[in-house]
């Protein structure tokens, strides 16, 4: 049964990178759990789910890549430090979780608190993404950029501070009893979704003309509930299912990556680039005109200017 601040029921339903760390002496390991294949001598657990690690981090990076294509678009600088979070995020997760670092070496602490700290603080400056619509700060000025820098950073390094105190029992903290650990990596992060999920519902219906963008908003909390579920509560099951294959970790991190991708859709279909100064794949192309000769046209003739209604020149004619 869930208990709040206990993982032993979290760890005996899916492998966590700090299952290994917490609630008993030697760890807590899962009822069941995929199978592991050796590759070039190495071990490596989760197969299957490693695959998916890969698939997100160029998914990512394609998303990264459009981000940064949309010159002028409203938190473009903001949301990219999200998608770089998740990319750092899901190499450290790999890395644990394919015991590429191995749960005996004196570094997989160290690890674990890096990627526990990295996940509050992708939580962190998603929810700060969700009141840059609000336009609290100017989105790209200096104000607005290193507050969710310096933000993210304090948050990162509290939390994995928070995690290596409680791996290696560091004052008042105890791995046998890691409450403040639990209360953060599931209160702390839940709370910061549902109201990055909160602002953006407000945002889209006070705002925007559009509704569209509401459905965006759903598909990802659905997509990530699902993934929640299937670790938490359907993993054991699966395993069982599907004769130790994969497990709920593998279904978890597809759900994890699609809501992730309708977090970028959603801020795409919110965001409108200003074609006016925005540097396209296209080239420009440019009408080139003669200067029409001094013969023709005498030098004694008035000439002028003729705007257009846009405020652009036209030509050159005279009267």
């Amino acid at each position: 049964m869930l208990q709040i601040g206990d993982f032993r029921h979290i760890c005996e339903t899916v492998s966590l990178s700090v299952c290994p760390l917490v609630g008993d002496p030697d760890g807590i390991a899962p009822l069941c759990y995929s199978r592991n294949v050796e590759i070039a001598g190495i071990l490596i657990f989760q197969p299957a789910t490693v695959i998916i690690y890969i698939i997100a981090l160029l998914m990512t990076g394609i998303m990264i890549y459009h981000i940064k294509s949309k010159y002028t678009a409203v938190g473009r600088k903001e949301i990219v430090m999200f998608f770089y979070l998740y990319m750092i995020m899901t190499i450290l997760e790999m890395l644990l979780i394919s015991g590429l670092i191995p749960t005996a070496t004196t570094v997989y602490p160290y690890f674990t608190a890096a990627h526990v700290g990295v996940v509050s603080a992708t939580f962190w400056c998603l929810l700060f993404n969700g009141f840059v619509g609000f336009q609290f700060a100017e989105d790209g000025t200096p104000l607005s950029l290193w507050t969710i820098r310096i933000s993210s950073f304090v948050v990162f390094a509290a939390v994995a501070f928070l995690a290596l105190a409680t791996f290696e029992n560091i004052g008042p903290f105890n791995a046998l009893k890691p409450m403040p650990l639990w209360i953060v990596m599931f209160g702390f992060n839940g709370a910061a979704l549902i109201i990055y999920i909160i602002l953006q519902v407000i945002l889209v219906l006070n705002t925007l003309d559009d509704r569209w963008p509401l459905g965006d908003i759903a598909f990802g909390t659905v997509f990530y509930a699902v993934g929640q579920v299937t670790l938490y509560v359907l993993s054991v099951r699966i395993c069982d299912t599907v004769k130790h294959y994969i497990d709920g970790l593998f279904f978890g991190t597809i759900c994890t990556l699609l809501a992730v991708m309708m977090v970028y859709k959603y801020w795409d279909s919110i965001t409108k680039e200003d074609l006016e100064f925005s540097v396209g794949s296209k080239t420009n192309v440019w009408e080139v005109k003669e200067l029409l000769g001094e013969e023709e046209y005498p030098m004694n003739q008035p000439q002028h200017f003729h705007g257009n209604v846009d405020g652009g020149y036209g030509g050159y004619r005279p009267y």
